[in-house]
């Protein structure tokens, strides 16, 4: 559905959030646009495909695409994922590189930056972070580094936890977007399904409750999905690597598992404003993110068209 914009000044555009693990873009993609669209973690490779946040006034809406964080690809998992940001990278109106300010750049950097360079897309170097930052003139040398190597349009630092900076931010993306109608209605504000939110709600409170040998070997997929008048009931498998894993989620006598989905039920009821019951399942998939049918369906794009099922009973591990 094209919706007719009646502001001749509406500017309208997409625009993607790069840079390397753990700089802060899903942080930041939340600020910008203004609700919870993706998970947050102080873990690297949290974000695992493209997010689409839409934030819309009446004189603007632009589409910020999250991506995960650009590294080196040494599974068949984190090829999807580098894929993912190569397709992040065409056709759009805008990019925002962010770096964490906290951190020197190096090599690492350096690679990152020459697959935004090598898209010739106009570029704004978001510097992250900075309440953290014992002093602002500690900015200047990463500024440095980065204006040796690329002519960005602007250099922005911000914190998106304290709101600083993300105005100023929000206002040098509208500067560089085309004239355009708006592509979504006024209340839309991602285009994730809920059954793809709930799962990572839920892999999110895993990541904040578990050791650091877990979070890239934890995959959750909802199995079941019921809504009915009072209550939406829902069912999703835990998947990780190895057994020692599974006892790590579990915790003793399970009470890791019923915290997860305590905590996770909680959060999806204040985000979408209904009941939920949450079953959750551990099971042990070896090698899963070396298995592209597994993987295949951990695209929530793929999740589309599975069918709802019944459900089963309380919290069991499987």
């Amino acid at each position: 559905m094209k919706i007719v914009s009646s502001h001749p000044q509406h500017v309208a555009g997409f625009v993607s959030l790069l840079g390397r693990p753990n700089a802060g873009k899903s942080t930041l993609l939340n600020a910008l646009v203004g609700a919870k669209v993706a998970i947050v973690a102080d873990k690297p490779q949290t974000t695992r495909t493209t997010i689409q946040g839409v934030w819309t006034t009446e004189q603007a809406q632009v589409v910020f695409i999250d991506t995960p964080g650009i590294h080196q690809a040494d599974t068949k998992f984190n090829q999807r994922m580098m894929q993912s940001i190569q397709e992040a990278l065409d056709q759009r109106d805008l990019l925002l590189f962010l770096h964490d300010a906290t951190r020197a750049p190096g090599p690492a950097d350096e690679a990152a930056l020459a697959m935004v360079k090598a898209a010739r897309t106009p570029v704004l170097l978001v510097l992250t972070k900075i309440d953290r930052l014992a002093r602002k003139d500690e900015l200047l040398p990463v500024l440095e580094w980065f204006r040796e190597r690329h002519d960005f349009e602007d250099y922005l630092p911000v914190s998106a936890p304290q709101d600083e900076g993300i105005d100023d931010l929000r206002q040098a993306v509208l500067q560089r977007l085309p004239p355009g109608d708006p592509f979504f209605p006024e209340d839309f504000y991602t285009d994730q399904p809920e059954r793809f939110i709930a799962a990572e709600i839920i892999r999110e409170k895993i990541l904040a409750l578990t050791r650091q040998e877990v979070p890239h070997s934890v995959a959750v997929l909802v199995d079941q999905w019921e809504d009915t008048p009072k209550i939406t009931n829902v069912a999703a498998t835990i998947h990780i690597e190895r057994p020692g894993q599974k006892a790590i989620i579990l915790g003793t006598k399970a009470e890791r598992l019923k915290r997860i989905g305590t905590e996770a039920r909680l959060e999806l009821e204040a985000l979408l404003g209904r009941r939920f019951f949450l079953h959750l399942f551990v099971k042990v998939s070896p090698k899963w993110r070396e298995n592209p049918a597994f993987l295949r369906e951990l695209d929530w794009r793929a999740q589309l068209g599975v069918e709802t099922l019944g459900l089963k009973g309380d919290n069991e591990e499987e």
